[in-house]
């Protein structure tokens, strides 16, 4: 059995505020029961309870509006539900993020360690790798790798060929300027598996370089430093080039636990 209530007793069954619920009527997310057409008087009815306690829940956790409304008309509870676990998983995913944030904010407030950065000079040959490249955005750079690396990966597990290293990237100076570059995802191959890999994607040679390289551990939240501490070593030691970085991906996503992340950057500072 239901009852309608006015707007102040349902105010007090749901936690929501009577201006609340005003605007939520107003953007057609809970629309009361029935409104007196001589008074404008809003009533509601019990049965509407869960969905005011649901609406409550996910504004608390910063799901937009329109997204609500999508959740709130999905036509059986399967679909709904999947709705809420998309964005509960955003928001743990968000969270993890705001964690090591804070956890690298805090570093930054120590005293600067005494063990100074390693840095190893490479000389690396030309080398043909299968490749995605791409205009990507800071924001996007994530998502954009892990499917572009899964793609390479899942194209040569499929036709029976190994890398001939680890998965790897290239970030043009406008990425880092503009905060949208091109991207190059790449996995090395054998000379001897070229023709192979051409029947599965672009096949790029990658060019000799000399690399001033350092080694990242960890997650990428304070990647930053060291770019940081590599790129002002380089420009305190020798002459960089106005050429991609690259980044070796010798352990990270789908390997291990972000804490054992193992990425190393190399600062391109001359042709071999």
């Amino acid at each position: 059995m239901t009852a309608t209530v006015p707007i102040g007793e349902f105010s007090r069954l749901s936690y929501l505020s009577v201006k609340a619920l005003r605007y939520y009527h107003e953007i057609e997310l809970l629309p009361p029961a029935t409104v007196d057409p001589s008074t404008g008087y809003r009533f509601y009815s019990t049965d509407q309870v869960e969905r005011a306690h649901l609406i409550r829940r996910l504004r608390e956790l910063n799901m937009p509006v329109p997204e609500i409304k999508a959740v709130l008309d999905a036509p059986d509870r399967g679909t709904r539900d999947a709705a809420l676990r998309a964005h509960l998983e955003r928001m743990e995913a968000e969270l993890a993020r705001t964690r090591d944030v804070v956890a690298s904010l805090r570093a930054l407030l120590l005293p600067p360690g005494d063990e100074p950065l390693k840095v190893e000079y490479r000389s690396v040959p030309s080398f043909p790798a299968l490749a995605i490249a791409e205009v990507v955005s800071r924001d996007g750079i994530d998502v954009w790798c892990d499917t572009s690396f899964g793609t390479l990966y899942q194209a040569l597990e499929a036709a029976g060929i190994a890398p001939d290293g680890p998965g790897s990237a290239t970030y043009a100076m406008e990425f880092f300027e503009n905060d949208r570059g091109e991207v190059v995802a790449f996995v090395p191959i054998a000379p001897a598996d070229r023709e192979r890999c051409a029947a599965l994607g672009t096949v790029i040679d990658l060019p000799a370089r000399r690399f001033a390289v350092a080694v990242h551990l960890g997650p990428f939240t304070d990647f930053d430093r060291t770019y940081g501490a590599l790129g002002s070593y380089v420009a305190e030691h020798d002459s960089a080039l106005a050429e991609p970085v690259r980044e070796r991906y010798l352990a990270g996503p789908g390997d291990v636990a972000e804490a054992d992340y193992i990425t190393e950057i190399c600062w391109p500072i001359g042709r071999l």
